[in-house]
């Protein structure tokens, strides 16, 4: 089976924190964070595979701190562990205060993508290798985080037979 570096799929995004971007507390929105998540993951999920891919679950974001309208904004994101057609991307944000430089982990996320064929079917994606402590570090524990997800999947599948599915109108 194909392997590939876990740094050949790693992307960066750095923004500014503008007036629009912030809510009432002058913070970076939330959701514009997500929005610039999925993104960078997304792509560094088709570099990994070279395949179109579709997100199958945000596993988590955690916001650790708040990112100001002095802040720039860095996203860096790379497949950290694969199974057969599906990818783990890990997403780091670093703030950096434009006028001192201090930088923080201000939030950090992973992402699971899976890898599409020509035939719009899960297609296999190659194997990552590790390399840095921190790569090494996400892929030893990635299989966990695994679990986890398959877990809350099967949980949620439950939990959505008890959902109606009529609108509040009707």
């Amino acid at each position: 089976m194909e392997q590939r570096f876990a740094k050949e799929s790693k992307c960066f995004k750095i923004a500014r924190v503008f007036p629009t971007d912030v809510n009432n507390h002058e913070t970076l929105f939330g959701g514009k964070l997500m929005a610039y998540i999925d993104d960078i993951a997304s792509i560094s999920a088709s570099k990994h595979s070279r395949k179109m891919v579709v997100t199958a679950s945000t596993d988590s974001v955690d916001f650790l701190l708040p990112i100001r309208m002095t802040d720039s904004v860095c996203l860096e994101s790379y497949v950290t562990w694969t199974g057969r057609s599906s990818m783990e991307v890990f997403v780091k944000v670093i703030t950096e205060d434009l006028r001192t430089g201090e930088r923080h982990i201000a939030a950090t996320s992973f992402l699971t993508f899976v890898a599409i064929g020509e035939d719009k079917k899960p297609a296999p994606v190659p194997k990552v290798i590790p390399e840095t402590e921190e790569e090494t570090r996400l892929h030893e524990t990635a299989p966990r985080r695994a679990d986890m997800r398959k877990h809350r999947r099967e949980e949620s599948k439950k939990f959505a037979n008890y959902l109606t599915i009529d609108f509040p109108w009707e």
